[in-house]
């Protein structure tokens, strides 16, 4: 083993680690310490002679690559050995999220699908923006397809890597139909403008791999290994970029949990890690089933609820700590009731126990659900947090200064140039704008090679046509400094040219506010800053493609509320991936969890999935867990009685197991304790 040390690692994890050739599945239960198997199996390629740039590792989120890449340098010991001035940083593997991965493979071959190198890359507003320029296209009012309607279903058609030509014949509504006629017009009008939405960067990759052989032979060629992470969550097309990269090798290493697979209504299809050892039928597999979390009580229950699910990989999560508190199920008379009782009982925690507010979850099924529970916390005094708020991202002035930057990098990206084409105003009123609109469909040409043309723009106003004149030198000037000098010098330029801070103070009356729209722009070039000094080659589309794929984690709260001392409110969904000694999962009945849609489609996968979101709440608690509900609950104004959840009765043993007969099978040999 090159003197690699497994130490501290218990014998499935070293079995993991020190599997270095050939297809491997690591069935990572919860709490089982997945993280520190990858980031181990990583450093022990790099020790026994693989070299760093011929590794690839994916997983799902930036910060999740971050903190592997970090934990990899730790087990090698680059991030304690100073270098002297000028020496080379030791090579790295490649660690990323799947999109950024496609965006760099996309960078280097989108020419081949007709797109230039340089392409945008759309965020939700802009999409928004298209769609709605579409709808009006095919004279369909609001009521009959929003333009979120509409991008909803583009999405999943994408997720399942259906084309515009065959979305006809798998549209079976009245809205799938409308949106089937649009699909092929908003992917048109994206291509037109040199732009992708997020959805596009791994349908477009799947394309360049599987219809371009010289392609994926290229991009198959640069790794030796590849390992994926939260492989349960994959869609069909990251399952088929992955299979295209490592058909040759086979040094393929997937890490995940079948029974934490909670994202089919984003695309993930659990059938991938299921069928891992069909597709790859030498492979080795791997159970991880020793849990470093929740106590021996805790992992009863939630042993006892997953193994009603038929379609699984047979696991039995085993307690380090094999006693603890026995979870409760409370009852109460209705929805205040519960949330009255849950917040005293948590400020008698935080009195009297000394337990901190940061160390207490209240988890529940849908967005709707914490009203009540937000009102208590205010009354009791507590101090909560809540996922969901307002990304970064998201505020005006930031997609405003993010527009500015999307256009002058890509000029042709139509909907971040009409975004600001008169903010701050520059005598580009809403008529002189229809008329430049106009003449670019007439021409089939974007509306910047419109104010380009003198003739196309002799018959505006002089206030319309000084403000394309100004718009034009900004472009350059702009251009100029992020080229020969600096993102944020070119930044401090726009910033100067617009008089966009002169615009916040018009804006905004209350000093207050003005103060907090200017700290935004500050962070917002203070995110320019710190691309810049990560980068070799800082770049304004590196940038841009930068926040486009993290912009939907930075913003998004959960490191800013991890260092508040305050309860958690959050959805199971946003709760996977995090852990607290104390939990409440609340609203425990049927038509929360499982949720109605799901009852009333009838599919047994559909209830599964619920299932599994349920263990994955069961799962994120530490020490302490207690799971309520309500007996009336009122719609419309009037109390109705409600159906204790059935996952309840499974958990408590009153539901007959269906599989309790079922031979375990592993469909591998396990490692042996």
């Amino acid at each position: 083993m090159n003197g690699f040390s497994v130490e501290g690692l218990n014998p499935p994890q070293a079995e993991a680690v020190q599997t270095l050739s050939g297809p491997l599945l690591v069935l990572a239960g919860a709490g089982t310490g997945k993280t520190r198997v990858v980031t181990f199996r990583i450093a022990n390629l790099i020790k026994n002679g693989i070299a760093p740039e011929r590794i690839l590792a994916v997983t799902f989120t930036n910060k999740a690559a971050g903190e592997m890449q970090e934990r990899v340098g730790e087990l090698l010991g680059h991030n304690k050995r100073r270098r002297r001035k000028g020496e080379p940083a030791p090579p790295k593997p490649t660690i990323s999220t799947f999109h950024s991965q496609c965006v760099r493979m996309l960078r280097e071959h989108a020419n081949v699908l007709g797109f230039p190198k340089k392409f945008s890359i759309y965020d939700r507003s802009d999409q928004e923006s298209l769609a709605r320029a579409i709808l009006r296209e095919l004279r369909l009012p609001n009521t009959a397809l929003k333009p979120s309607d509409m991008l909803s279903i583009i999405g999943s058609w994408k997720n399942e890597s259906i084309m515009p030509d065959e979305a006809v014949g798998h549209a079976s509504t009245d809205k799938e139909h409308f949106a089937a006629a649009g699909y092929r017009r908003y992917q048109n009008a994206l291509r037109a403008r040199g732009a992708m939405d997020f959805d596009d960067l791994l349908l477009h990759t799947e394309v360049l791999l599987t219809e371009h052989e010289d392609v994926r032979q290229a991009e198959a060629s640069k790794y030796d290994h590849v390992l994926v992470d939260e492989y349960q969550d994959t869609n069909g097309s990251q399952y088929r970029i992955t299979q295209a990269l490592t058909k040759e090798h086979r040094n393929f290493c997937v890490v995940g949990d079948d029974d934490q697979s909670i994202y089919a209504w984003r695309g993930a299809d659990v059938s991938h890690i299921l069928s891992f050892s069909k597709d790859w039928p030498d492979a080795k597999i791997v159970w991880l089933e020793d849990n470093y979390r929740s106590t021996g009580a805790i992992l009863e229950m939630a042993n006892r609820l997953i193994a009603f699910n038929t379609e699984r990989h047979d696991k039995i999560l085993k307690a380090d700590r094999p006693t603890g508190k026995r979870p409760r199920i409370v009852q109460h008379k209705d929805e205040t009731t519960e949330a009255e009782t849950v917040v005293r009982e948590i400020r008698h925690l935080i009195d009297n126990e000394h337990i901190q507010p940061r160390d207490i979850a209240i988890l529940f099924r849908t967005n709707e659900q914490p009203r009540l529970f937000e009102t208590e916390l205010r009354k009791a005094d507590v101090p909560y947090v809540m996922l969901g708020s307002q990304s970064f991202f998201d505020r005006r002035e930031v997609r405003d200064l993010i527009a500015y930057l999307k256009w002058i990098d890509q000029p042709d990206d139509e909907i971040s140039l009409l975004r600001v084409i008169n903010t701050p105003a520059r005598g580009l009123s809403n008529k002189s704008t229809k008329l430049l609109v106009e003449r670019a469909v007439q021409r089939g040409v974007p509306v910047w090679q419109v104010m380009q043309n003198n003739a196309a723009i002799e018959d505006l106003p002089v206030a319309a046509k000084r403000g394309i004149e100004q718009l034009r030198q900004l472009c350059a000037d702009v251009q100029l400094r992020a080229e020969n000098d600096s993102l944020v010098d070119a930044m401090e330029t726009l910033m100067a040219r617009t008089g966009y801070a002169d615009e916040i103070t018009r804006l905004y009356d209350q000093p207050e506010e003005r103060e907090a729209r200017m700290a935004s722009i500050g962070e917002f070039t203070n995110a320019i800053a710190a691309y810049q000094d990560k980068t070799d080659k800082p770049e304004l589309s590196g940038f841009l493609s930068d926040i486009a794929l993290s912009g939907r984690e930075m913003g998004s709260e959960k490191d800013k509320l991890a260092m508040k001392n305050a309860v958690w409110l959050l959805t199971m969904h946003a709760a996977k991936g995090l852990e607290f000694p104390v939990v409440y999962m609340v609203g425990m009945e049927d038509g929360f969890l499982p949720h109605s849609r799901s009852v009333k489609s009838g599919r047994d996968e559909d209830i599964a999935e619920e299932r599994r979101l349920c263990y994955v709440g069961i799962t994120r608690a530490q020490e302490t867990l207690t799971m309520s509900l309500a007996l009336t609950r009122r719609k419309w104004g009037k109390p109705r009685p409600t159906q204790p959840s059935r996952f309840l009765y499974e958990i408590t043993g009153k539901a007959e197991n269906p599989n309790k007969y079922r031979k375990r099978s592993s469909g591998a040999a396990r490692v042996q304790r």
